[in-house]
């Protein structure tokens, strides 16, 4: 009877415990975190969201979304204006041009001949 009382006991007292090591991962929320700010940045620098998603490729597609969306709405809320990106985006070089544009500029070349 006492080892049940105990074994009751101790079950009980477990189970408001946090174990160390038992809970999520530290790492994952650290990622959410830098993927919700990395979206705000973008809305408050206003950034399309696929702008944001190609340019960090690396965070999270939906943390990223998230923190667009939160910035988003919060700027409609306060009625608050972004800023304009002091970088520009960059203009695709040739060695970036597909294969399609690269026909086409060399129809333009060839015409321009005649």
């Amino acid at each position: 009877m006492n080892t049940r009382l105990l074994i009751c006991t101790l079950v009980l007292l477990l189970a408001g415990c946090d174990i160390p090591g038992l809970g999520p991962d530290p790492r994952i929320a650290l990622r959410e975190a830098d993927g919700k700010a990395i979206g705000g940045a973008c809305r408050h620098a206003l950034r399309g969201i696929e702008d944001c998603y190609q340019m960090n490729e690396k965070a999270l597609k939906t943390a990223v979304f998230e923190g667009w969306r939160e910035m988003d709405q919060y700027m409609r809320d306060n009625k608050i204006e972004g800023q304009a990106p002091a970088i520009a985006k960059e203009e695709p070089t040739n060695k970036e041009v597909g294969p399609a544009s690269k026909k086409s500029s060399e129809k333009v070349a060839r015409s321009d001949k005649h």
